[in-house]
């Protein structure tokens, strides 16, 4: 359990002079070591991006085989200041990533060390805009949608589990965590059984999965309505990447203050912290590598859909 990491990473962000060099120091605190953090500025404010790499025995950062394990906390902003006061629901991402990078931290300063690395990346952002969105209003962020994947989604990741809070949608009526099929370069693929199992064990409850449809694995800035922003990291990679929503039952708007449940970010965490040690010791999968070739030789590349297409 990771409760009490949670609260404190909670008490850290929900601050309004919450940053990278606040988050990096807390994350040191639990044996972080390999913590890189870079400002970056746009229009509508600046952020802090953050990068934490926890090494494995036999990770690539060690001249090992295993698989790295990407983990990107998706959102927009951790706090819409100065027009709410306190911690956004869609922060939730942020603060599931810290709280992975520091549990994953301590268990290596400890001793339980997994095969393969794990690399955590996500944004700090306490004043950050909002933006209207059907059928509630979603956050936005200082810096566009394809900076966030340059900062947060690192080649050396073989596959990427990217959290989001998913609250705004009539989708899923569920209070707790879901997560998405397989997407791999421009493809949907099946729901990774592996992946649902470590659910059901993670939750002690049946497994919820978040449809998704293709517009939602195009790239924002197309003119076309996107669910959220949970698989935008796939338009940044060829590697398979699955989308952990943290879901409720009524919906909540993405800039809506008071609606964090650290239960539900204790279930993404700990799902996370599985699904992490399963798959760098190769035990768990995101796709069938056979099928997905087949896919492929039988109906071609779909790799066109992670681009902004012909405009015409």
């Amino acid at each position: 359990m990771s409760f009490s990491i949670i609260a404190e990473a909670l008490d850290l962000l929900d601050d309004p002079q919450a940053n990278g060099a606040r988050t990096a120091e807390f994350l040191k605190t639990y044996g972080a070591e390999a913590v890189a953090i870079e400002t970056c500025r746009g229009e509508k404010g600046s952020t802090d991006f953050i990068r934490v790499l926890i090494p494995g025995k036999n990770g690539k950062s060690a001249g090992g085989k295993a698989p790295t394990l990407g983990v990107v906390g998706r959102l927009g902003g951790i706090g819409a200041r100065p027009d709410r006061l306190g911690f956004t629901s869609d922060g939730d991402g942020a603060l599931s990533a810290v709280a992975i990078a520091a549990k994953l931290s301590r268990m290596h300063a400890l001793g339980d060390i997994l095969e393969g690395d794990v690399i955590v990346t996500t944004h700090i952002c306490p004043n950050a805009p909002t933006r209207p969105h059907d059928p509630v209003p979603f956050m936005d962020s200082p810096v566009t949608s394809a900076e966030c994947n340059a900062h947060e989604v690192d080649p050396a990741m073989d596959a990427v589990i990217s959290i989001d809070t998913t609250k705004g949608n009539r989708i899923v009526n569920h209070r707790g965590i879901a997560i998405t099929p397989t997407v791999r370069d421009g493809w949907i693929l099946r729901v990774s059984e592996d992946f649902l199992s470590i659910l059901e064990i993670t939750t002690g409850k049946l497994p919820v999965v978040l449809p998704l449809t293709q517009q939602d694995i195009t790239p924002y800035g197309n003119g076309i309505y996107h669910l959220n922003s949970i698989l935008q990291p796939s338009v940044a990679t060829r590697a398979p990447v699955i989308g952990l929503a943290i879901t409720a039952v009524s919906q909540v708007p993405g800039c809506a203050t008071g609606a964090t449940h650290l239960e539900d970010i204790s279930d993404a965490v700990s799902f996370t912290l599985e699904a992490a040690k399963a798959y760098v010791s190769g035990k768990a999968h995101f796709c069938d590598e056979a099928e997905f070739m087949r896919l492929q030789s039988l109906y071609g590349s779909m790799s066109h859909l992670r681009t902004f297409g012909e405009q015409k």
